[in-house]
C-alpha cells in the first residue's frame, strides 16, 4: 500500500498560518507540536490533521515563495477533494480569503482556489461523480 501522509510547508508564522486551515479543516486537530532546529536554525513545529493526513507546519521560513504566476521551479498547488465546496468556500469567506473558481469541468466538477497567508496557492475540488472514470474524464478541462 501507498498514499500520502504529510506535506510540509514552511511558512513565517505557524498560529498565522493556521487561521486558513483551521477554517478550511474545522474537524483536524493539533496532533503534535515541538521545538528543534533545521540545518542549524531554532524552528517550531506542528502537525495538524487528521488520523490519516497532516500538514506539518514550520516556523523558519525566511523569503516569500515562488510567484505561482511566474514560472519558477516548485510547488504550485496542492488540491484537496471535498463533498461541501459551497460551505467550504463560505468558511473561508468568513474568515477572509476570497477563492478564485477555477475552469472545472461541467458536470464532472467544481473547484475553487485559495492562497493562504504565506501565499501557498490550495485547490479545493467537489466531483459529481463517484464513478473514476467519469472524475478522470479530462477531455473537457486542462489542469
Amino acid at each position: 500500500m501507498l498514499y500520502l501522509e504529510h506535506v510540509n510547508l514552511v511558512v513565517k508564522d505557524i498560529s498565522r498560518a493556521l487561521i486558513f486551515y483551521k477554517a478550511a479543516f474545522p474537524h483536524w486537530r493539533i496532533r503534535g507540536e515541538g521545538k528543534s532546529t533545521w540545518s542549524g536554525k531554532p524552528r517550531r513545529w506542528l502537525h495538524f490533521g487528521d488520523d490519516q493526513l497532516y500538514i506539518a507546519f514550520s516556523d523558519h521560513g525566511e523569503q516569500n515563495i515562488r510567484d505561482n504566476s511566474g514560472f519558477q521551479v516548485g510547488l504550485s498547488h496542492i488540491a484537496f477533494v471535498t463533498d461541501e465546496l459551497a460551505q467550504l468556500t463560505q468558511r473561508l469567506k468568513i474568515a477572509g480569503f476570497i477563492g478564485e473558481e477555477g475552469d472545472g469541468s461541467s458536470g464532472v466538477r467544481s473547484n475553487t482556489y485559495f492562497v493562504d497567508l504565506d501565499g501557498y496557492e490550495i485547490e479545493f475540488v467537489e466531483y459529481t461523480s463517484e464513478e473514476i472514470s467519469v472524475r478522470n474524464d479530462y477531455t473537457q478541462t486542462t489542469c
